[in-house]
């Protein structure tokens, strides 16, 4: 599939070879963990176990690598197995990461938790201040790693300039692009080494699916990403990976709706007595507008905002909702809203990446927008 198609043509046609047997237009769902050799070492496609390659996770791969402008993607089992994947074969026993102020608390729980007890060594900067990130660079900094927009203050950092500042200091740059969606926003073709994904949220769509990827265009990296994804085992299942194939068909078309939508809650959000503040980067006033107006096709479905009163105010505005559903996780094609400091965020409460207490996320879906706003006005009182 030619990279010169454009972004809708390749999600549906990237990696989705018709199947050469039957010319089914769908990949099929190879659902094995071993495959026939023809003599020792005789392999028929390189399929030897299917935690080495899988034909389904292959397709999926290759489109994921298309979407994102890269030269190989690499499908995992969760969001987290992909970025402990990455963190494992970028840093040894020493190395030092610079990591955001504002990411999602899993990311945080990696570092803090794992990461540290291995000897990996983290500073926290405001990545959306490129002097903060300069200022946090040490002699064994060896990764920069970024969330733009970010989880789930919706904050925005300048990809093509801390991706300057990470070759002065002979770093990789990793962009966690799960709120975007390839999409969006092409954090390689603005300077980044890695890009890491949830294809749980955006990707699937559809809240019927755990996965994880990591794309890269450093063929070097990715031949080393690919030996630790085998060697640590921690791949996407071929039933995975045949529905986020299938989510991504329909991301374009998903993503223009999720944006629109968006951009009416959040309109409907600052004009709300009850509401303090509105944290989308899709508003005039953000401080990351102009960037992200830069850096992305739009602006995206998540929307961030804290209520008059406080933690307990911004709780009960979660549990009066009704059309918005209360969970953990985003991106589905149904409306989500959760309160960070107690559910998605717990992990980083104490830390600089605590979130304010009454904070409210909402991922907005796809469904009617005025059914969107009402439910909104009756929760929020």
């Amino acid at each position: 599939m030619s990279d010169h198609h454009s972004f809708e043509t390749l999600a549906i046609h990237a990696g989705n070879t018709a199947d050469p047997l039957t010319g089914a237009v769908v990949p099929p769902i190879y659902q094995v963990s071993t495959y026939k050799q023809d003599g020792v070492g005789g392999l028929r496609g390189g399929y030897e176990y299917s935690r080495s390659a899988n034909p389904t996770r292959t397709a999926l791969e290759e489109n994921l690598a298309a979407l994102e402008g890269g030269s190989r993607g690499l499908a995992f089992a969760s969001g987290l197995a992909a970025e402990d994947c990455l963190l494992r074969t970028l840093l040894t026993p020493g190395d030092h990461v610079v990591i955001p102020n504002d990411a999602y608390g899993g990311t945080f729980r990696l570092f803090a938790k794992v990461a540290s007890r291995w000897g990996v060594e983290f500073s926290v900067a405001d990545t959306s201040d490129v002097s903060a990130v300069r200022a946090a660079i040490r002699p064994r900094t060896r990764a920069i790693w970024v969330e733009t927009p970010s989880n789930p203050l919706l904050g925005i950092t300048d990809i093509a300039a801390v991706a300057g500042v990470a070759r002065q200091a002979g770093a990789r740059l990793v962009v966690d692009n799960t709120f975007a969606s390839p999409y969006l926003q092409q954090p390689l073709s603005l300077g980044a080494d890695v890009v890491v994904h949830s294809t749980t949220k955006y990707m699937g769509g559809h809240s019927d699916v755990v996965g994880g990827a990591l794309v890269t265009g450093d063929p070097e990296l990715a031949e080393e990403l690919a030996y630790h994804q085998n060697a640590m085992g921690a791949v996407a299942g071929p039933f995975d990976a045949w529905l986020v194939l299938r989510g991504i068909k329909t991301l374009a078309v998903r993503m223009d709706r999720h944006d629109e939508n968006a951009t009416k809650v959040a309109d409907l959000l600052t004009r709300h007595p009850k509401v303090t503040q509105v944290l989308y980067p899709g508003l005039p006033e953000h401080p990351g507008h102009e960037i992200a107006a830069k850096q992305m096709k739009a602006f995206g479905g998540m929307v961030s905002f804290r209520v008059a009163g406080g933690e307990e105010a911004a709780v009960e505005v979660c549990n009066r909702a009704r059309l918005f559903t209360l969970g953990e996780s985003l991106g589905g094609v149904e409306s989500l809203l959760e309160h960070p400091g107690r559910m998605t965020h717990a992990s980083a409460a104490g830390s600089p990446l605590e979130v304010p207490a009454d904070l409210v996320r909402l991922s907005v879906g796809i469904e009617n927008a005025d059914d969107l706003l009402a439910d909104l006005t009756q929760a929020l009182g």
